[in-house]
This record gives C-alpha cells, sequence and structure tokens, in this order.
C-alpha cells in the first residue's frame, strides 16, 4: 500500500481517495505526515476521520508519526475526496549537468587558444634571438648542441620536480625512437644553419614545402597514394617558392639547401613515427615522446659538435672573437628555452586536436613568424617576393583543407 502511496503522491495531477463512512474503524486526527520516500512534502489536514485500512496498510504506520521528508500537500476538497496536488519541480540537475558541459567547453577553448598562441609567442621569440645569435656567432653546429643540452637540462628538471611523470621506456622503445632522434637532430642543425645564411622570412618561405616532401615520403614509404586535389595543392607551393627565391634578397645557395635539408629531415620523423612506432606495448604520449627525443639528439649531436667546432663557447673564446658575453649568453639561453617550448606546446597541442587542425595551425604559424620577423629585422621584401611567399602559404592552406576533407570522408 505505501508503494500505492508513492506512486500516487509522486505522480502528476490531482489522486482522489474515497473516505467511506466507516465510524466503527476511524481514528480522528489533526495532523499527520505519511512515511514516503519522496523529495517533495505531503500533509494531511482534515477534520474527518482516515479509514484504519489506510492506515495499518504499513506495519511501522502510527498516526502521531512523524518524519522529516517532504511531500505535497492533500486538502480535503469535500466531505467524501481528498485531492493530492503536486506541484511541478524544475530538472535543476540536468540543467546544471548542461551548464557544466558547456562551462567545460568553453574553458577547453580557452586553454587551447591559450596554447595556440604561446605556440605562436614562443616561435617568433625563438627566431628572433636565434637569428640574433647567428649573426655574431656564426657556428650553427655549436649553436645546436647548446640549444639541445638547455632542453635536455629543462626535461630533467621537469622530471625531478614531478611536473610531468618519469617515463617508463623499454629498450625496444628506445631502438623505435632512435631514428627519429637523428631526423630531430638533423631538422633543427639544418633550420639553424639556413637561418644564418638567408633571412627568416626567406627560411620559412622554403619550410613552407614541408606537404611537398610529406607526399613524396608517405608515398615511397608508406605506400599512400596521393589523391588529385593533393597534388594539384603541392602546384602553387612549389610554384610560389620558387617565385619568392628568385627576388630574394638574402637568397644563396647554402642557405637554400639547408633549408630544403630541414624540410627532409622534419618530415622523415614524421614517416618513420608512423611506420616505426608500431608496437605492442603501451604508448608514450607525445610529452614524453618529445622529451625522449631531445635526450637522444643531445648525446647523439654533441660530440659531433665538439669534433668539428670544438669547444667554442666559452668565455675565453668569445671574448677573443671580441664578442660581448652577455649579449652571446642571454640571447642563446632565451632562444635554447623558446626553442625547446614552442616545440613542447606544439606536442600538447597535438594531443588536443586532428593532425590536419595541427597543421593548419602550423601554416597560420609560418605566416606570423614571416611578417614579425620582416617587422623585426626590416627585412626589403619586392613586391615579387610577397606574391610568391603568399602563393606559397596558400598552397600550404589548401593542402590542410584538402587532408581535412578527405579525413572526414574516411
Amino acid at each position: 500500500m505505501a508503494r500505492m502511496l508513492h506512486a500516487a503522491f509522486t505522480g502528476s495531477g490531482s489522486v482522489l481517495f474515497s473516505q467511506r463512512p466507516n465510524h466503527s474503524s476511524f481514528y480522528r486526527y489533526s495532523h499527520i505526515s505519511l512515511p514516503f520516500h519522496s523529495e517533495s512534502s505531503i500533509d494531511v489536514y482534515s477534520t474527518g476521520r482516515l479509514s484504519r485500512s489506510l492506515c495499518c496498510s504499513h506495519s511501522s504506520w502510527k498516526p502521531w508519526g512523524r518524519i522529516s521528508t517532504r511531500l505535497p500537500v492533500i486538502k480535503r476538497e469535500s466531505s467524501d475526496t481528498f485531492e493530492v496536488k503536486t506541484t511541478s519541480v524544475p530538472d535543476s540537475a540536468d540543467e546544471s549537468d548542461a551548464a557544466a558541459v558547456a562551462k567545460s567547453k568553453m574553458a577547453e577553448t580557452l586553454v587551447l587558444g591559450l596554447l595556440f598562441g604561446v605556440w605562436y609567442l614562443f616561435n617568433i621569440y625563438f627566431n628572433i634571438y636565434n637569428k640574433q645569435v647567428l649573426e655574431v656567432f656564426p657556428n650553427p653546429v655549436t649553436l645546436t648542441a647548446v640549444q639541445l643540452a638547455i632542453g635536455t637540462t629543462i626535461i630533467f628538471l621537469t622530471w625531478a620536480l614531478n611536473l610531468h611523470k618519469w617515463p617508463n621506456i623499454s629498450r625496444t622503445q628506445l631502438v623505435a625512437i632512435l631514428p627519429l632522434a637523428v631526423m630531430h637532430t638533423l631538422g633543427n642543425f639544418s633550420t639553424n644553419m639556413s637561418l644564418g645564411k638567408v633571412s627568416v622570412s626567406f627560411t620559412h618561405t622554403i619550410k613552407a614545402m614541408e606537404p611537398f616532401f610529406t607526399v613524396i615520403l608517405s608515398t615511397m614509404f608508406l605506400g599512400e597514394i596521393p589523391t588529385a586535389w593533393v597534388m594539384s595543392s603541392l602546384v602553387p607551393i612549389v610554384g610560389g617558392v620558387i617565385l619568392a627565391s628568385l627576388t630574394e634578397v638574402s637568397f644563396n645557395w647554402p642557405g637554400f639547401w639547408s633549408a630544403m635539408a630541414s624540410n627532409l629531415a622534419n618530415q622523415s620523423r614524421n614517416v618513420l613515427s608512423k611506420k616505426v612506432m608500431v608496437q605492442k606495448e603501451e604508448p608514450l604520449d607525445n610529452i614524453t615522446l618529445f622529451s625522449i627525443i631531445t635526450i637522444m639528439s643531445f648525446f647523439l649531436f654533441t660530440p659531433v659538435a665538439l669534433l668539428v667546432e670544438g669547444v667554442k663557447f666559452t668565455p675565453s673564446y668569445l671574448q677573443s672573437a671580441g664578442l660581448n658575453l652577455k649579449h652571446v649568453y642571454i640571447r642563446s639561453l632565451l632562444a635554447s628555452i623558446c626553442f625547446h617550448a614552442y616545440q613542447q606546446v606544439a606536442y600538447m597541442i597535438l594531443q588536443r586536436v586532428s593532425p590536419v587542425t595541427h597543421s593548419v595551425g602550423n601554416c597560420v604559424k609560418r605566416v606570423v613568424v614571416i611578417v614579425s620577423s620582416i617587422f623585426f629585422f626590416h627585412t626589403p621584401v619586392s613586391l615579387i617576393n610577397s606574391i610568391g611567399t603568399g602563393i606559397a602559404l596558400a598552397g600550404v592552406f589548401l593542402y590542410s583543407q584538402v587532408k581535412r576533407i578527405k579525413a572526414k570522408t574516411t
């Protein structure tokens, strides 16, 4: 009976109970609270009598008992009926859940936008500080080793301070990561060499040809046949770079080919990561993978730097070369920190978005770096050079959109 009353009282509308005149079995009362399990309240007010069968249907019923649970109000409409009136309660739980989801999405969007802004900012300052050092200290091999050393130090400090968990790396994973570290090292060294030979804007214009190398290497090693739309998007990329190179003031072949080598190395790293990193073991997160690559690159490249250029970053050597120690050291430190930071933030973004969205962001980043470097260094840019750079970057954007459409259809 209690269950029947619970169902009646928790429903909507009005429920009527007949009051049958059986005076021998009635209790008189002025106020009774019924023990139903509900979040609303019910209080019975009447000057009449309540049937004993109703009162005694629950084994623990006491006419004078009260409970704290509140249910809808029962009011007597006439001498024969009681009417139960329920009040509608708004679904505040669902509304709060929807508000929490919307708030969480908004916070995630804000964090992602902040990461993109930090990625661009660190990349801009890396190119500025790096170019300033290379103009007075034209030793890209030593400078690359310094950047990898500072990045390795930052990583170990991060692990030591528990800002990121210590990785659990197996020997099999280290062997698989080794080719990625080699290509990562070659890519960074080639970029530094190009920045030392030509302007920042021209280096990044050449590096806009990364999709061209991606398509070629994916076809050769992964067997991925590009579509006609992908191939057509490469035409403005290649044509724009050629057009920009014809009128580049700082153009020279070492700077051009080192930037092209950087494209080849970086895209080989990406292709190898798809081909090699397929293992049965638990995959590494992007930040840990980047950290291991950086550490391995440092240990691989430092002996090479010492053999090729020797020790050229000591105070005595810099002073003998007539360089300002404070100028070189501070800018080298800032460039190294920005170098490590922008790459790590790029991996953090890659964990939150698709590779296609990441490539679009990378295209926008290249535009921002080119424009900012032109304004900062007052780089002379001709009209033909500007048009060529614009066409190349438009081709990169078209390529990313074609990849986006392909990703949606597959």
